[in-house]
């Protein structure tokens, strides 16, 4: 192994020793496969109330726009699958990534981490983490890095761990050894499982989702009311929604995660569907002072408990 090889090593190996179950290196770019995609996807308005999507545009298809003088774009996986789910089958379903701590900060923590091992271990570099809180394309970047295919949920798909990861990336201002990546093939096949799942059919077309009759997006992004044309077709779903994940013959390779930070509160799996309707504000501060629920707030949960509480 000579040098090249050697530093491209240790960063992988620095980014296992923080709990990432993948990281890939590739130069930094513009997304030139992506531009007209997002483009259309704008267009036809499936962003719905999620102005700031049409927002930085040509910094969301080039990092190098967001970092000045970017070279390197590190991409990571995170697993959040759960050991077990919720008790009551009859409880609100909590989307399995907000069991635990708010992602954005236990990433951004890891993230940190990897770059100053860098700074101090391979060479002086700046750069910004981003994790679902930048104009960034992910799921782009985690398929230019080979990490896996964009499945027909629109999903990034692993081989190797299926979907229930959170992406993140580290753009840095330095060259760093990248990876020879070789394109991860369309696994999905003739599959549809996904598409036909979806209670409300927000997957409309091959991968693309209009998030407007997306249950994630009417349970945490949307303002106001939610749609009653929906009425009657959430699932039982609360707080974000992994059905199209669930059905996944990829995701049979899910293992449980190994993060604490991602432990759900004790209470938390074991509440009751009476307990959920029940849900005070001393409750909601217990089970989510530190979750990623906190983006919906109390009276975000609520709305959603009373639309289900009214879902006939």
């Amino acid at each position: 192994m000579n040098a090249t090889q050697e530093i491209n090593r240790i960063i992988k190996e620095k980014a296992r020793e923080l709990g990432f179950q993948a990281c890939a290196i590739v130069p930094a770019g513009f997304l030139h496969e992506e531009q007209e995609r997002f483009a259309g996807w704008l267009e036809a308005g499936f962003q719905g109330e999620m102005g700031y999507m049409t927002r930085n545009v040509e910094k969301r298809l080039d990092p190098r726009l967001l970092v000045e003088k970017a070279r390197t774009v590190i991409v990571t996986l995170l697993n959040y699958f759960p050991a077990e789910t919720q008790h009551d089958p009859h409880a609100p379903v909590l989307s399995k990534y907000a069991y635990g701590a708010d992602y954005h900060q236990v990433i951004r923590h890891k993230l940190t981490q990897l770059h100053q091992f860098i700074r101090e271990e391979v060479t002086p570099c700046e750069g910004r983490s981003f994790t679902d809180s930048a104009p960034v394309l992910e799921r782009a970047w985690a398929r230019r890095a080979g990490l896996g295919w964009i499945g027909k949920n629109s999903n990034l798909i692993s081989v190797e761990h299926g979907s229930f990861f959170f992406i993140g990336e580290l753009v840095i201002d330095a060259d760093l050894p990248c990876d020879e990546v070789a394109e991860v093939r369309d696994h999905c096949g003739n599959c549809t499982r996904c598409i036909d799942a979806c209670p409300t059919q927000a997957i409309v077309a091959d991968r693309v989702v209009d998030a407007r009759r997306c249950i994630s997006y009417q349970t945490i992004e949307k303002k106001g009311e939610l749609d009653e044309t929906l009425k009657g077709k959430f699932a039982n779903r609360v707080f974000g929604c992994d059905i199209c994940q669930d059905v996944c013959p990829w995701n049979l390779k899910s293992e449980p995660h190994r993060e604490e930070a991602f432990s759900p509160p004790p209470r938390l799996l074991g509440l009751t569907a009476g307990e959920w309707q029940l849900m005070d504000r001393p409750l909601f501060s217990e089970l989510f002072r530190h979750s990623a629920v906190k983006r919906a707030g109390f009276n975000g949960l609520s709305r959603n408990l009373k639309f289900l509480r009214n879902d006939e």
